[in-house]
């Protein structure tokens, strides 16, 4: 075995690997685990899953769902986008490139989890030994999924053996700080935090599948739902969870945690989003089940479960002055937040606390610092601001500019100055800009009810403080970028798979709704348009909670439909906010007995939960697919929510291959309707009704949507108690050969209404099909004319041209050919064709077939005639429909794989006399 490892990873340890034999590592990942080596897999194994996949295209997605499942179930979130793009790269280098099985084997230990992908194929040249710049040069089909190792993963390498490749790389988990107990001085009344009289805390348990076990008497006091409203149902009905893919963690996440302490917001009976503190604890009882008990605050009131900030013990490191020598350490403290929101959170608690403010409020400013995104604050309704933004003013006024500090004595008499604060009674404000090398990156501001309690002296303080934190900021937000980025393509891999799966308009617009929620957003609509002219017609309303989905795709129908506007990027979209607000006030009016306005338009009823749900901020991302716009892709949020730049550059690029997935659907359903349509049109209408003959007949047409192929059958009157009908085959199958069976079926019904003989028929037939030149083709026909008798026996006169002969079941159950061969049509100019004449006595069956029955082939078996002649001498006493429908089941039966041409059995039998 040889072992080779990219450069920058770790040196192979000529050390044997925990004293196993070197062969045990030859073993499939599907049969036995294969050991680890002290080079990349120091930790002792914990669990380990493994899974094999065929050489197909879905078994990339198969491997994907695979190993996010895996890493999932062990709460290994953090890493979960990382391992997937990951081993998306690698099965796809394996099934699509290689050609072979792949082998999934991931192993999870103490500090990580390492992934193995095997292929079969370990001849294929794998750019382990050359240069990194030959590896990195784009004009090279290989290496790119290495690339992403070297980028993504701790440790990784290739290990080779005889019969197998096996490329692995190891991610490790990231730090999370461990809690400790802390405990704070004793302090004078009045500088107690402030809380209520009665301070509420609401004791929720929710046991292992996330569902509400337990709900006490002040979690309905805060939230108003009694306690069997909401036991059994889980609590992502109720959390407002602010959800970023590849970013944060997710209730559901948070939830498997032993511990977790933060800020989120749950929606009470009203609709209404109520900012909490929370602190989760995941228990188990004495049985071993593991549940979540949560203690939940007002978020004003977080002090009473906040965990104190651990000080960092005295060292030498302090100056003389007692001061840490690490000027970030002294404003934020010590740990620092791992976490870009949680270093948000506490910059703002503390510029509060250092000012003696009431509030306090940090913006981010976008890549072209000419926003500023809202991303902390306290002491401001926190759901309503959270990734809001405002434009940066670029003008040099102290006061107006967001890129130097500013102090307001008054904003009653600027209104307007800080767009943040309106509304919300604050008087006085400080701000200041974060700046790293200069570039504005942020700005920090604090806030007081009081008029005039700010001076430069407090701008100079607050500036020193964000100067401080700033380039720490930054990092950490650069961190979060780096995983959205990843998140984003994993989450775009999956979405352009499940997009290229379909080619259903339906199921391609469920898809679109639900990739968008809730990872985009909390509802989502989708508008289409059938061409440039018509109107946007709502297709398609999800929201996160299926109960609101009615009244949120009954509001949207009573407004009109946003512009189709073709200019790419997200357009804010007012209207469903607007006659939002306007239906809750006038129900809150009409409750209190109060006369609506005259300003509030009529027409639009709906409830205040509705109402609450698209009250927030909503976005119309149009989709356009070959240069036209096909719809428009529509993003909401719930009532003063806004929407992160991040989350709308995804949205966009989402849109796009949405758009392209629905219109090669809408193009797909217009061809297989137009196609069907001109199959059925070659197909006859129906059968006659013959007096004293039954008739039936089994079609089968060869290829995936094919209706009609090159075998076609008809039974049609000619005169007066005469009809004729007809078998044929065309060579080969599909659209060429149904064009010919369009043209025999049609011309034998004309021919044989003008009173010609069957062999005349068929002569002319030939002439016609030769007539075609280079499109003709040879075709093999039984025809015949039926006349019933009154003695309860029918007459047949047929002609076989080329075609499998009719067999013959007497009541006695003895079979018989019923016809002699003839040549076969489109050939010949000059054909000699003659007319045979049959009767079917009473319970006669006549079997007439094409050439997919009896060439039916199992291996090198075929049903044959035969064959077909032992099935139909077990058909005495059946029905017409009862014959073909058994020659049809033992034909299938004969063989395991799909017809690759087309059947068709047609049957005629004279009832026997009744008795």
């Amino acid at each position: 075995m040889t072992t080779g490892l990219i450069p920058g990873g770790h040196p192979p340890d000529p050390r044997p690997t925990g004293g196993l034999p070197s062969q045990s590592r030859r073993e499939p990942a599907g049969r036995q685990a294969l050991p680890m080596d002290d080079r990349s897999r120091s930790s002792v194994i914990t669990a380990r899953a493994t899974a094999s996949f065929e050489p197909l295209g879905r078994s990339v997605a198969s491997a994907r769902s695979f190993v996010r499942d895996t890493l999932q179930g062990w709460g290994f979130a953090d890493i979960v986008d990382d391992a997937v793009v990951l081993t998306s790269e690698l099965v796809t280098n394996a099934v699509v490139h290689a050609g072979t099985a792949a082998d999934v084997l991931c192993l999870r230990s103490e500090d990580g989890v390492r992934v193995e992908v095997a292929d079969r194929y370990p001849e294929r040249e794998i750019p382990l030994q050359g240069s990194a710049g030959a590896m990195g040069n784009l004009d090279r089909e290989g290496g790119r999924g290495l690339q992403l190792c070297a980028a993504l993963a701790g440790r990784w390498g290739v290990d080779y053996t005889p019969t197998h490749k096996q490329v692995w790389f190891q991610l490790d988990l990231p730090e999370r700080a461990v809690g400790t107990r802390a405990a704070g001085p004793c302090l004078p009344t009045d500088l107690l935090p402030l809380a209520d009289g009665r301070v509420r805390v609401a004791v929720i348990q929710i046991d292992r599948s996330g569902s509400v076990s337990a709900w006490n008497e002040d979690a309905e006091d805060l939230f108003g739902y009694p306690s069997e409203q909401v036991t059994g149902k889980p609590l992502t009905d109720f959390a407002a969870w602010p959800h970023t893919p590849g970013t944060s963690t997710g209730i559901a996440e948070a939830l498997q945690l032993s511990r977790w302490e933060g800020s989120y917001g749950i929606r009470d009976a009203a609709g209404r989003v109520v900012p909490v503190y929370a602190s989760h604890l995941r228990v188990r009882d004495t049985d071993g089940d593991p549940s979540t008990v949560c203690l939940l605050v007002r978020d004003d009131e977080r002090a009473v479960l906040q965990t104190p900030v651990r000080v960092s013990a005295p060292d030498t490191a302090k100056s003389a002055e007692g001061q840490s020598s690490d000027p970030f350490e002294v404003f934020i403290g010590s740990p620092a937040p791992d976490d870009l929101d949680g270093l948000l959170q506490r910059t703002v608690e503390r510029a509060r606390d250092m000012l003696d403010a009431d509030s306090a409020f940090l913006l981010l400013a976008t890549d072209d610092e000419t926003e500023l995104e809202v991303r902390a604050s306290t002491g401001l309704p926190s759901a309503r601001q959270r990734f809001a933004r405002v434009p940066v003013e670029a003008g040099p006024g102290r006061y107006g500019s967001a890129r130097m500090p500013a102090v307001h004595d008054d904003l009653s008499s600027v209104p307007g100055a800080v767009p943040l604060l309106n509304g919300t009674g604050m008087r006085s404000v400080v701000t200041v800009p974060l700046k790293v090398e200069g570039r504005l990156t942020g700005s920090l501001g604090v806030a007081a009810e009081a008029p005039g309690r700010y001076s430069n002296e407090e701008a100079l303080r607050l500036q020193f403080a964000a100067d401080r934190i700033a380039l720490a900021v930054e990092s950490a937000r650069l961190g979060e970028l780096e995983r959205l980025r990843r998140g984003s393509l994993s989450f775009l891999v999956e979405a352009s798979d499940l997009l290229a799966g379909t080619l259903d308009r339906d199921q391609t617009l469920a898809l679109m709704a639900q990739m968008t929620v809730p990872t985009l957003a909390t509802w989502c609509a989708v508008y289409t348009l059938a061409d440039q002219a018509s109107e946007p017609y709502l297709s398609y309303v999800l929201h996160e909670d299926e109960e609101l989905i009615d009244g949120i795709k009954s509001l949207l129908s009573k407004i009109p439909p946003p512009d189709p506007v073709p200019t790419p990027g997200a357009h804010v979209w007012t209207a469903p906010a607007e006659a939002a607000h306007q239906a809750a006030l006038r129900t809150s009016m009409r409750s209190l007995g109060l006369s609506e306005p005259a300003s509030i338009s009529a027409g639009i009823n709906t409830t205040l939960a509705t109402a609450s749900a698209v009250g927030g901020e909503t976005v119309v991302l149009p989709l356009v697919a070959r240069n036209r716009v096909i719809g428009m892709l529509t993003l909401g949020k719930p009532t003063d929510e806004h929407f992160r730049q991040e989350i709308l550059e995804l949205g966009e690029d989402l849109s796009r291959r949405a758009a392209l997935a629905l219109d090669n659907a809408r193009l797909y359903s217009e061809r297989t309707a137009i196609s069907q349509s001109l199959q059925r049109s070659l197909l006859p209408p129906g059968l006659p009704q013959i007096a004293g003959v039954e008739v039936d007949v089994i079609y089968r047409a060869a290829g995936e949507g094919n209706e009609v192929g090159g075998d076609f059958y008809d039974v049609f009157p000619i005169g007066e108690n005469t009809y004729g009908f007809a078998i044929g085959d065309v060579c080969g199958t599909g659209p060429n050969a149904a064009a010919v069976t369009g043209l025999a079926r049609h011309a034998l019904r004309l021919l044989a209404r003008e009173g010609l003989s069957g062999p005349a028929v068929l002569q002319r037939l030939n002439s016609a099909i030769l007539d075609e030149g280079a499109r003709s083709r040879f075709l093999t026909l039984l025809y015949g004319e039926l006349r019933p008798r009154e003695d309860g026996s029918a007459e047949l006169k047929v002609v076989c041209a080329g075609h499998p002969l009719p067999l013959r079941l007497r009541q006695n159950g003895t079979v018989e050919p019923a016809a002699e061969p003839q040549p076969l049509l489109g050939v010949l100019e000059d054909l000699e064709l003659y007319e045979q004449t049959i009767t079917l006595d009473p319970g006669d069956v006549l079997l007439c077939v094409t050439d997919g029955v009896t060439e039916r082939r199992e291996g090198t078996r075929m049903l044959g005639d035969d064959g077909l002649t032992e099935v139909l001498t077990t058909c005495t006493g059946l029905t017409a429909g009862a014959v073909a429908a058994r020659v049809m089941r033992a034909v299938e039966r004969f063989a395991s794989d799909a017809p690759s041409d087309d059947m068709a059995i047609l049957t005629l039998r004279v009832p026997g006399l009744p008795t």
